[in-house]
């Protein structure tokens, strides 16, 4: 494995809680991206989900390289290697797609980048295994669920597994996964779920991360 993808999965194994998120608003972006590095995130992957995702991205990473050099910042949500390709360009730190897909696995192993697919089935937890993918993403999580992950994770001992997609923020529901066996785990819209109060900031966001991480770790 090439010491660049060894780093940035050695970083989501010391930082297992990884906020998804996107908003339209580069602002509101760079907010969140700052309140969950206050509370102590060192993954965040933003999604590649509307048409100001390209613009945005770059101002985060900007924004990353002056204030938070020590935070991976990654692109999810891609389905073609042309987006891979821009992304990286871009200066992704690691590349998360909902699907399986040889060419985008191919073009994150040329440019040493970590690639981490999104399965549902052994059949393409065992396909991304092929293309080389050290970390699969579970999903979405919440309709497989931890019971799936701890049938079939004695099938691939050398792969390590995130769940995204509806993940709880619950102990019960994290205390799951962990006892499945997981290495991370992506948390969306249920870690940005609030009730807005104009003016007030995102200090609640930097304490539910802080409060989410303690969970992980089982502090």
């Amino acid at each position: 494995m090439n010491n660049t993808i060894a780093n940035t999965l050695q970083t989501f194994q010391e930082h297992p809680v990884i906020p998804v998120f996107y908003h339209q608003d580069p602002q509101a972006c760079v907010d969140v991206l700052t309140a969950c590095y206050d509370g102590g995130i060192r993954v965040f992957e933003f999604t590649n989900r509307g048409e100001h995702a390209p613009h945005n991205f770059k101002i985060l990473l900007d924004h990353r390289n002056t204030h938070f050099p020590d935070l991976k910042l990654g692109i999810g949500t891609i389905k073609t290697p042309a987006q891979a390709e821009d992304y990286i360009s871009l200066g992704a730190d690691f590349i998360v797609s909902p699907i399986v897909k040889s060419e985008i696995a191919k073009v994150s192993s040329d440019r040493c980048i970590l690639w981490i697919p999104g399965c549902m089935t052994p059949t393409e937890i065992n396909y991304a295994e092929e293309l080389g993918a050290p970390l699969i993403k579970l999903f979405p999580g919440d309709t497989l669920g931890p019971g799936f992950l701890k049938a079939i994770k004695p099938l691939f001992p050398a792969l390590k597994f995130m769940p995204t997609g509806g993940v709880d923020l619950d102990k019960d529901n994290i205390d799951g996964w962990l006892n499945a066996g997981v290495s991370a785990l992506g948390f969306g819209s249920k870690l940005f779920n609030h009730a807005e109060t104009p003016g007030a900031g995102y200090s609640w966001l930097s304490e539910r991360c802080k409060s989410l991480i303690k969970i992980v770790n089982r502090e």
